[in-house]
């Protein structure tokens, strides 16, 4: 087993896009599955939690900081096997995501396209089953590599063992800390691009594009994200965010009748295949009265999308669940539907904002 470099009271709020956050009590990287053993050995023989970090892209961390080991993965190596229909690819769970979609996009191959600038490394994709604009990467998934901490071992599961649901997944749910995701294995076709979404639609057509292809409906994605602040760009405050924070709700068709009832218009609801429907939570968090870009203190809105809380500066983590908590709140007030956080949160102990903020129901 490789011997592990461990760093004391390491800054975490810049490994994170949000930029909130205390220090790492101890601190590594792991550059190969060896390195994940090593640190799971290094907290069992001192009786100490591990946290896995990865972009930071989609995480909270505490303004107290982390009191474990945090590990940030930093593993790298792509393999492809290309195929005159099929195109497999093995990425490392610190790739970069989107290095990933573009080059399968540049080959011909559809899969991955909608899922275009999304921000953060590969590893994080499968534990939020991460989706945009009509896709998920579950669709694309062949197999997870991840280290077993119960078992101490590195296992490969299959798509259909990872419990893939509407932004999460085993890793996330049912055994949460369970596994530490250090490779995914993707199969894609070609094939027509997914083009499921309207905002989508308006921009092909606004490019000119009547017969999309993958490259096509990629272009378009990274169009709409740009405007809507969901990137990293360091000249535009209103990426200072995880992107979306809360999810689009899944609800019962009664409820979907009761939003119209409520809105005074029907919203628009994505059919589910079981039965229920997928509504827009900017839609429900603009009807209960916020605003693109309002401000509450050292955080906000985006200007650009209500989905996205922004640290404005010199945010702390309480600001950004405070702000959270207010607007799921008010939308459980006026349509009785509870949003849920997107984001995974780091450090936090017996917080009672956080313990609503992940409320399914009252």
């Amino acid at each position: 087993m490789s011997e592990l470099p461990v760093r004391e009271r390491v800054p975490l709020a810049d490994m994170t896009s949000l930029g909130v956050g205390g220090t790492a009590r101890w601190f590594a990287l792991a550059s190969s599955a060896d390195d994940v053993a090593a640190a799971e050995a290094w907290c069992t023989a001192r009786g100490i939690d591990l946290a896995v970090l990865g972009g930071g892209t989609n995480v909270v961390i505490a303004d107290a900081g982390v009191v474990g080991l945090v590990l940030r993965l930093a593993m790298r190596g792509v393999e492809v096997v290309e195929g005159p229909d099929e195109l497999c690819v093995t990425a490392a769970a610190g790739e970069p995501w989107d290095g990933i979609v573009s080059s399968t996009v540049a080959r011909g191959f559809a899969g991955l396209e909608s899922l275009s600038g999304i921000p953060g490394l590969v590893g994080g994709t499968p534990i939020q089953n991460v989706g945009a604009y009509g896709q998920e990467v579950a669709g694309a998934i062949e197999h997870v590599s991840a280290f077993d901490r119960r078992s101490r071992e590195l296992v490969s599961l299959p798509a259909g063992a990872c419990g893939f649901g509407y932004r999460t997944s085993r890793f996330k749910a049912a055994d949460a800390g369970r596994f530490v995701v250090c490779g995914v294995t993707f199969r894609l076709r070609r094939g027509a691009p997914t083009v499921a979404y309207p905002d989508l639609d308006a921009e092909l057509v606004r490019q000119g594009c009547r017969a999309p292809g993958v490259t096509d409906v990629r272009s378009a994605v990274l169009a709409v994200r740009r405007r809507k602040g969901m990137g990293i760009d360091a000249a535009d405050p209103d990426t200072r965010s995880v992107g979306a924070f809360l999810a689009n709700p899944v609800v019962a068709a009664d409820i979907v009748e009761r939003l119209a009832a409520a809105a005074g218009a029907a919203p628009p609801a994505f059919a589910q295949p079981d039965g229920r429907a997928k509504v827009p939570a900017a839609l429900l968090i603009e009807r209960a009265g916020f605003a693109k870009g309002e401000r509450d203190g050292a955080v906000g809105l985006s200007s650009k999308h209500t989905l996205a809380i922004i640290n404005r500066g010199g945010a702390t983590a309480a600001d950004v669940l405070r702000l959270a908590c207010r607007i799921k709140r008010r939308v459980v007030d006026r349509f009785g539907v509870w949003l849920l956080p997107e984001p995974v949160f780091m450090g936090f102990e017996h917080d009672s904002e956080l313990a609503y903020l992940q409320r399914a129901n009252g």
